[in-house]
Order: C-alpha cells, then structure tokens, then sequence
C-alpha cells in the first residue's frame, strides 16, 4: 500500500468501530463481517470479495497492538500530512517532520529516514514493515486464507472396497482425477486428497478433496472389522453326524471345513486368513453355520425320521432356556 492512502483510509469506519474498541469487541465485529462479505458466501459477488479485503486488511492492522498504535499516530496527523508539493494547503512535509520532532527540511538523513518509514517503493510498510501485508483471511491472524475443501462421493462395489482399487472421478470444473482406494475402505469412510480442492483467494494453501465412499453390501459376505463374516447352512446330519463341507471364499475360491459331530446352529468357525489384508493387518473368514430345516419330505424320509425321533434322547433342548429365564 502506498503511504497516502494511510492517512485516506480509515479502518474503524471500515470495521463500524469506536477507535476506544477492546480487542474482543474487535475480533467479534471482525468475525461477523467476515462471515457475511465471505468469498465462499457470495459466489461471483466482485462488490462482496472486494468488501472482505477490505475489513481483512483493517482487522489486520488493527488486531495488531503495535500496528495499531503507529496507525492511530500517522492518521493524528490529519489529511494534512501528505505527500504534496510544498506551499500547497496542508503544509506538505512540514506537518509531518513537526510530528516527529524535526527542525526544518534541510536535513538529509531526517528526509532519508522519513523515507526509509514509509518505505514507499516496498509496498508501503510503515515503522515495523508490516503495513500493507496480504490480509490475513477469515480467520484474522495474519497469514493467508486457505482454500476450501471441495466433497466428492463414490459408490464402490463390496469386492473394490475390500481389495482396493485406483479409481477415476470427475471433478467441480469437469475435469478427471485419480483416487487411491486402499485396500479394507469402508462404507462411510472417508478420504482426504491434500492440496486438490478450491484455491485460496490470497494466495494461501489450496483445500482437499474430500471424497465419501458408500460400499454396495454384499450378497454373501458381510465385514466385520478386518474380518468377513458368511451364514453357511449345513443339514440336520452334517451337524449331527459331522461332516466336512466348501465354503466359498471373496475371491471366488473354496475352502475345506470340518465340522465335528454335535455342531450346533449358529456356531461360528474361524478360517485363518481369509478376510481384509490391510497395512494394518489381515483379518479371518468367520463362518457361521445354520442348519437348513428341508421343506418337503417324502413318505420314506419322514418314516425314517419318525423311526429316530422314537430312539431319540428324551432331552428338553429348552430345559435350559427355561430354567434362566426363572432366575
């Protein structure tokens, strides 16, 4: 910024403060402001961006006690204090080197020091350098704005989700970008690609890419942390009598699983190995067997099983349900 416009523009009136304001009633004004003229609140709004830059660089100076304190300084000398030629209405140089104590304008190191303060060929700092720095953003401490996040979302299938996979996805402006799926995402799950969302309006680090993933469920497996979990049925005499049966795996393999005599339903048998390989581990298939009661029988078979229910054990398998639910 130039030194003239320091004396030009006034930052209270810019924030709607009392030049007495405390600190926290400048922040609060300054955070409501913000809110309200936000780039990212008034999309292709030239009056609104141009209104947060402002209220920006004011919160900027003021917020700071020592920037505060030289401002209040320089705007004491009035609008009479400008870099104007000499003899014109305002006194020119003569205010300001009465200001700061000098003695006349014949001295060289004063004029190079008045110079040196303004710093009008850097951007116009003033005494400490930081006037006329970029605006500090939303949040008012002094560095950049970042960039805001932008959401994506992707709907994987189960074996994706689980396997991982590099996806493509297409972005806000159209344009394609690559996702890393990592192996055992799961539904809900989020991922975060650094730096590749919206651009910071001054100059800051861009936002992410968020990107939502849903998993579609699986007819056969379910997850269960880094396990697979599946429902196996097996019948009355596979139980009964034991036996062993193929369980599918997620890769579309077999697996052999005995299953000892007595087994019953809803016992769950552990495959080493075969669930979520991850950096973090892998995990096991869990195998849950249910015995499938068969819908129809012949007269044969329903004469053999009236036969074993005759030789059966007089057993009550609802004894023991009985006996806790009194408790």
């Amino acid at each position: 910024m130039a030194s003239q416009d320091w004396f030009d523009k006034d930052f209270y009136k810019t924030l709607g403060v009392s030049k007495d304001v405390s600190d926290a009633d400048l922040k609060k004004t300054y955070r409501k402001l913000a809110r309200k003229y936000h780039p990212d609140s008034n999309q292709g709004d030239e009056k609104a961006e141009a209104k947060f830059k402002e209220i920006s660089e004011a919160y900027s100076v003021l917020s700071d006690s020592e920037q505060r304190k030289e401002y209040d300084e320089i705007r004491a000398m009035g609008s009479g204090a400008r870099f104007t030629a000499g003899g014109q209405s305002g006194g020119g140089f003569e205010d300001v080197f009465s200001r700061f104590g000098q003695q006349g304008r014949g001295q060289s190191a004063d004029f190079e020091d008045i110079f040196a303060m303004f710093n009008q060929g850097q951007g116009g700092s003033f005494g400490s350098g930081r006037f006329g720095q970029t605006s500090g953003g939303f949040r008012g401490f002094g560095g950049p704005q970042r960039g805001a996040d932008v959401t994506a979302r992707t709907t994987l299938d189960f074996v994706t989700a689980v396997q991982g996979e590099t996806i493509t996805l297409q972005g806000e402006d159209g344009k394609p970008f690559k996702v890393k799926i990592p192996a055992g995402v799961s539904d809900g799950q989020k991922i975060r690609l650094r730096g590749r969302g919206r651009p910071s309006p001054d100059g800051g680090e861009s936002g992410d890419i968020v990107v939502q993933i849903t998993v579609r469920p699986h007819p056969v497996f379910t997850r269960d942390g880094l396990n697979l979990r599946i429902v196996v049925p097996v019948t009355f005499t596979e139980a009964a009598l034991g036996a062993t049966i193929e369980v599918p795996t997620l890769g579309g393999e077999t697996v052999k699983l005995r299953v000892a005599p007595g087994t019953p339903s809803g016992r769950v048998l552990r495959i080493k190995g075969r669930g979520v390989t991850t950096s973090k581990g892998t995990g096991d298939l869990l195998a849950e067997l249910q015995i499938a009661v068969p819908s129809h029988l012949d007269e044969e078979a329903k004469e053999a099983l009236q036969k074993f229910q005759a030789l059966e054990p007089n057993e009550n398998p609802r004894a023991d349900l009985m006996a806790k639910a009194r408790r």
